[in-house]
């Protein structure tokens, strides 16, 4: 069933959580338990796949398991192509949504269990991308569908949204890293997986009165005859998936080097279809082509920008395990060492802090603000001086020497300003400048961009055992500070082309 995008805002409560929709709440709470799930899984699971077997690790060399942290971060993100187009063809978002909850739910069951070693992972990692796929893509779209498009209180509502992504990623490194300190890593993947079914029940109870129509229709749903046509299509696919696993399985190419510059390649090809798609569809009209013109730049500076801050996980992740003075008695005198997940919540923490702050200063600036491609430029510069900064304490150091950990602390925070102006911001202009017909993907479109940062990144990591580590920062963060003075150049053009839109 379809419905008007008025007959869905008049369903939904329009106050009742801190001045704005009172569907925002409901959301607000499920997503800090879902992100609370997924961060504190990935808290511990670099560490999960390079600690030895007699650790309860995989035993992964440590290259090769940053590698498939980002790769895992750039399947899920592409995965949420599928699950936009889902929603938006079959069954809508709240459906999608709903989905994704109870299939990541049973992917962290299984990342829980003790047996099945590397079997049992790749299991629960195709469980948690396909349902973060459905899910993320969606949940997001919900809450921009809470609002008129011109409503003011958008942007400041994406950013409220964004504090329940941080504030369960806050919480999580604390309690799955001490439970997987102190018994073993699949306790602290238990812990996750109840997360995630907290996330479900608190939808389940308050979803109907909150949220209204918001997500109930299908924007673009087939015709009898496409759909026919699809099921078609869909089987061959499935088997020509089948076929080609086989065959690169029994001719030896199916091999993770292969299979991590197939994503790569793909990260990059993804984007372009889809751009190419919604611009020359017939149900895309001449504004919203305009708006799609402008909506490439900023998506650019925003690959660029996940490119570095996903590294926080990976590359950075790995730097404090091993090159970061976590033993608090060189520090302050106190005997404690610090668990290398506990440095996941850093980030969060600084987002929960300065997101007020930033979204108030939105909100007061109002029409005077800056445009959002200005927004995007300062985002990504600020990115551009977080690994610049990291320049100073890595310049000459060896694999042994353990620098001080307020260095990471002052990077994350650099970044987490630039976080605040340029992420919340895309996810408000993606529904803002999407066309009628591809609402939903279009928010899969922005969710593409950090797909494709940690798709070049699988690639990336590689560049960090053969440069120094000094080099290998200074050139990304040169690299990020010169695209963001391109982007701001680019701006007027970009504004002009957003026709109306700010």
């Amino acid at each position: 069933m379809q419905y008007s995008r008025e007959e869905m805002l008049k369903s939904v409560p329009q106050t009742g959580f801190f001045g704005h929709p009172r569907g925002l709440g409901v959301q607000f709470f499920m997503e800090f338990w879902e992100r609370f799930s997924y961060y504190g899984m990935c808290a511990i699971l670099l560490y999960f796949l390079y600690d030895s077997v007699s650790h309860g690790g995989l035993g992964f060399d440590q290259t090769v398991a940053q590698s498939i942290m980002s790769l895992y971060g750039a399947l899920i993100f592409m995965t949420c192509i599928v699950g936009g187009w889902v929603a938006d063809r079959l069954v809508g978002s709240r459906t999608a949504m709903l989905m994704g909850a109870v299939l990541i739910m049973f992917g962290h069951i299984a990342l829980s269990s003790p047996v099945g070693g590397r079997v049992t992972f790749l299991l629960s990692m195709f469980l948690i991308i396909i349902g973060t796929g459905l899910l993320k893509p969606n949940i997001s779209a919900v809450v921009g569908g809470l609002y008129d498009k011109k409503d003011p209180r958008m942007d400041s509502g994406f950013v409220i949204f964004y504090m329940a992504v941080n504030m369960g990623a806050f919480v999580a490194p604390f309690i799955v890293g001490t439970l997987q300190s102190s018994f073993s890593y699949h306790a602290g993947f238990g812990a996750a997986a109840v997360g995630m079914f907290i996330a479900l029940m608190v939808y389940v109870v308050f979803n109907k009165k909150s949220l209204g129509l918001v997500g109930k229709d299908v924007p673009n749903p087939f015709s009898p005859e496409e759909f026919k046509k699809f099921k078609v299509r869909f089987g061959i696919g499935i088997v020509a998936i089948i076929a080609i696993l086989v065959i690169t399985h029994l001719t030896g190419t199916l091999t993770f080097n292969n299979f991590s510059i197939f994503v790569t390649v793909l990260g990059v090809v993804l984007p372009i279809g889809y751009f190419a798609t919604m611009y020359k569809s017939k149900k895309t009209d001449k504004v919203e082509k305009s708006r799609l013109l402008a909506y490439v730049p900023m998506f650019l500076g925003a690959v660029m920008f996940w490119s570095i801050q996903e590294q926080g996980s990976s590359i950075l992740g790995a730097f404090v395990d091993t090159n970061t003075q976590r033993n608090l008695s060189s520090i302050v005198g106190i005997h404690y060492t610090i668990p290398a997940a506990f440095f996941q919540s850093v980030n969060p923490l600084l987002i929960v802090i300065f997101a007020p702050i930033i979204s108030g200063i939105w909100t007061k600036l109002g029409k005077k603000g800056p445009s959002t491609p200005i927004k995007f430029a300062i985002g990504l510069f600020l990115a551009g001086i977080s690994f610049l900064i990291m320049v100073i304490p890595t310049m000459g150091m060896t694999s042994k020497t353990l620098i001080n950990p307020f260095w990471i602390i002052i990077s994350f925070a650099i970044c987490v300003i630039g976080e605040l102006c340029l992420s919340p911001t895309g996810s408000s202009v993606s529904v803002k400048l999407a066309p009628k017909a591809f609402e939903a993907q279009m928010l899969s479109l922005w969710l593409l961009t950090d797909a494709t940062a940690q798709a070049v990144n699988a690639q990336l990591v590689r560049l960090y055992d053969i440069w120094s580590k000094a080099t290998y920062f200074g050139f990304l963060g040169a690299l990020a500070i010169v695209l963001a003075i391109i982007l701001a150049l680019l701006s007027p053009w970009a504004v002009r082309k957003m026709q109306g839109i700010k």
